[in-house]
């Protein structure tokens, strides 16, 4: 079975997948193969925020060590249908994968410090103070040299999401939506924190632009 099928008998089953079940495969290999890029090793401690269904997760459980893939996903019915279809008992008992559903963005929930952060596609629905509750939780539970992995959609002219509530699908609604963030407001909220702010030179993959976020 191809990961795309795994896709559409999750879109079948009532599941969002992340985007279309077309992309399913092609939006977790870009996961992976950029995080490999910027530095991902199979030893690293890895935390996938809003790992859903496993759109990447596929890939990374695959990927890291034992005990090295950390996932919060607050949606646990997507969350099941993502271990169900998308890992083996097999895999799930040889590399020890480990979820949490909390929704306040606390990465200490593991008590592990992290080597790598994924969020991809939630700085597109997440408030700024929900953002910056992730970059705090960064900063409270990283590991020296670790880095920080996410993708926005750049505020322009108009757009700048000034709210204080997700927008888009969770736990809690099944009404889409995205939102836009500006790059100088996250770049000051990096560096009111000491961290250090770099937009990736990657072509937007559904409008978003990746940022790698690392200790100043």
């Amino acid at each position: 079975m191809t990961v795309n099928e795994i896709g559409k008998i999750l879109e079948a089953q009532g599941v969002f997948t992340g985007g279309p079940p077309d992309l399913f495969e092609s939006a977790g290999r870009l996961q992976i193969s950029t995080l490999i890029r910027e530095g991902l090793n199979p030893d690293s401690k890895l935390l996938d925020v809003g790992c859903g269904c496993l759109r990447a997760g596929y890939w990374l459980v695959r990927f890291l060590d034992p005990e090295c893939y950390f996932g919060i996903e607050p949606n646990q019915q997507m969350l099941e249908a993502g271990i169900k279809n998308c890992l083996t008992s097999q895999l799930v008992l040889e590399r020890k994968p480990c979820f949490d559903t909390n929704d306040r963005f606390d990465f200490s929930v593991f008590s592990v410090k992290f080597d790598v952060v994924l969020a991809r596609s939630i700085w597109s629905h997440a408030s700024k103070l929900q953002i910056e509750t992730m970059l705090d939780s960064f900063v409270a539970n990283c590991a020296p040299g670790a880095f920080f992995l996410t993708s926005f959609i750049p505020a322009k002219l108009w757009g700048d999401y000034r709210g204080d509530k997700w927008i888009g699908r969770s736990h809690q609604s099944k009404v889409p939506g995205l939102i836009r963030h500006r790059r100088r407001w996250i770049q000051h909220a990096c560096e009111t924190r000491q961290l250090r702010f770099k937009e990736l030179p990657d072509k937007p993959f559904n409008s978003q632009r990746w940022l790698k976020i690392t200790r100043a």
